[in-house]
């Protein structure tokens, strides 16, 4: 293992709207360029936010490059506060936690960063639009952000990174001029990787993802960056090194309260940052999801069949846990016919993926290293579905109707799925949204 990574300091090149991005592991140098879109402000390209959100953009971006050894020492000449030394030591320590787990390495409390101090001296504000930067994925949660945003009349714009398969689907369908960042990463990353001698696995997309957008709010006047991230997303998967690890950590509150104040004090309050679906749970997104048809051909949550090289299959590969389980919580509030069709098969009527619910419920094995909901939240659907005849004798549900009575009792699985209607208190929707999008989601 290597004694250090080397975050190297970035350049912009506001010409041609390229970022570009050097790292060092030992021997091994990589480079990464951001491509933006034309029509960005060139004063914002020099602006002393932008200037701290691209250093800081640096450091997240790392961690793609940093995995393929996980050295103990990262090393960069980009100035940090001591709260951007927090939330970057978060995202190289918990938001790599699933790839640590996986992997067997053991880093919690023994990475050491070695930066400069940045002054925490206040900036001047950038004066920005009052509308939303809105991260489209392609799946359900992202939309039903926009039909809310949308009913509450605010105006919004789409954005993505490198867009491919359901996301472009799905902005096709939204029907409003997007915003796209190609982000090309050095493909030498890539090929070792694959080798042995180099780890590879999970990276916290959302955090990177989530400063490119901050980059792309501030070069085209946005004050709103929204996410749609669910209060599930606080769930972790395993319990590993002494801490817990998750594989939506990046999309959790907790970081959402660490970047949100890393995005207001590089900008001087100037840009917001929060998840719109944070009181929801998924089975409340799904419900809302499912008043609209206009996405049901476009969308997909499926991760199996969209890869960095693209899609290579169909929307809904049916196979994998992610695929369970968005066909479990839409199950007690969707037609059948409607979600047969949108997947392309009943996925409960499918013994063979049996292990699979059984891991979703909590029945066996651990919370797969997906974007999934709770555990007893899902446990909660299934049990639902035991008292609705349409759905009540697929082999799923009779299979697992036991088991979940005996593991967590009718009382305690009614009671879970009463609180999934229940929103939750905890976010950081401000005031004046919230107050316009609440009727909308009643």
């Amino acid at each position: 293992m290597d004694e250090s990574f080397l975050i190297e300091h970035p350049a912009f090149d506001a010409t041609r709207g390229v970022a570009r991005f050097g790292y060092r592991l030992g021997d091994l140098c990589f480079a990464e360029t951001l491509t933006f879109p034309a029509g960005f402000s060139a004063a914002a390209a020099v602006s002393p936010s932008f200037q701290r959100l691209l250093g800081l953009t640096a450091v997240v971006l790392g961690v793609s490059y940093y995995k393929l050894q996980a050295p103990l020492v990262i090393t960069t000449p980009v100035a940090l506060t001591p709260h951007e030394r927090k939330l970057m030591l978060d995202i190289y320590e918990n938001g790599l936690g699933e790839f640590y787990a996986r992997n067997e390495l053991r880093r919690f409390g023994r990475i050491r960063i070695e930066a400069g101090a940045a002054p925490e001296a206040p900036i001047e504000p950038p004066r920005l639009a009052d509308r939303v930067l809105l991260p489209i994925g392609g799946g359900k949660d992202s939309l039903v952000s926009f039909q809310l945003l949308e009913a509450a009349g605010i105006e919004l714009t789409p954005f993505a990174v490198n867009p491919k398969g359901p996301i472009l689907g799905s902005v096709d369908r939204i029907g409003r001029v997007p915003l796209y960042v190609t982000r090309k990463l050095d493909p030498e990353m890539i090929r070792l990787g694959k080798l042995p001698g180099y780890y590879n696995g999970h990276v916290p997309s959302t955090a990177i993802n989530s400063m490119i957008a901050a980059l792309t709010a501030l070069l085209f006047s946005y004050n709103r960056i929204v996410l749609s991230n669910e209060r599930s997303a606080n769930e972790g998967n395993v319990a590993f090194d002494g801490r817990e690890a998750n594989h939506q950590h990046s999309k959790s509150l907790a970081f959402e309260r660490l970047i949100a104040e890393a995005l207001a004090a590089a900008t001087g309050g100037a840009l917001s940052y929060f998840s719109l679906l944070r009181p929801y749970s998924e089975a409340r997104i799904a419900a809302l999801f499912a008043r609209q048809t206009r996405f049901d051909r476009v969308f997909s949550s499926c991760n199996e069949n969209f890869k960095l090289a693209g899609n290579d299959g169909p929307l809904w590969c049916g196979r994998c846990p992610k695929c369970h389980f968005v066909f479990l919580i839409f199950a007690p509030v969707m037609d059948r016919e409607r979600l047969v069709g949108i997947f392309g098969k009943d996925l409960l009527a499918q013994p063979a993926h049996e292990r699979s619910f059984r891991e979703l419920t909590g029945l066996a094995g651990q919370k797969p290293w997906e974007c999934v909901g709770e555990i007893e939240e899902a446990a909660a659907c299934l049990h639902a579905l035991t008292n609705m005849p349409e759905w009540a004798a697929e082999p799923i549900v009779t299979s697992l109707r036991p088991d979940l009575l005996a593991q967590y009792g009718a009382p305690r699985l009614e009671a879970a799925l009463a609180e999934l209607n229940r929103d939750a208190t905890e976010h950081l929707i401000p005031n004046d949204i919230a107050a316009r999008v609440a009727p909308h989601a009643l």
